[in-house]
């Protein structure tokens, strides 16, 4: 699981726990500008194969955690509950998005976009 943090400039999203480990980072940092959108779906963290994890952990149907290449795409994993999913969609960034398990993904969307639409 992730806290989200939002920065006037930047969206911070800090790993939490053991996924710390699990993922090989401990903190992402994105400017607001640079966020498309965010979206509660759970269906990204319910298909089987996530991608090329470089470097990742993955355990199906327990924990998706780390950098995952698919399709010619880097994402961002941190998730264990595929109901408390978001994804955050991003531009001109290393990775194309961000799919992490907060504790309220409906409001934790609408807070992101909220703020990015504000930012714009």
């Amino acid at each position: 699981m992730v806290e989200i943090e939002i920065s006037p400039t930047h969206l911070i999203i800090h790993v939490a726990g053991a996924d710390k480990i699990l993922a090989f980072k401990s903190q992402l940092t994105v400017p607001l500008a640079h966020v498309v959108k965010a979206e509660a779906d759970p269906t990204p963290a319910l298909r089987y194969w996530k991608g090329w994890r470089l470097p990742g952990t993955s355990v199906p149907g327990v924990l998706t955690a780390g950098s995952f290449y698919q399709h010619g795409e880097w994402t961002f994993w941190d998730v264990r509950d595929p109901e408390k999913t978001i994804v955050v969609h991003l531009a001109h960034e290393h990775y194309k998005a961000l799919v992490v398990e907060v504790d309220d993904p409906q409001r934790t969307t609408q807070s992101i976009n909220a703020v990015v639409a504000t930012a714009r």
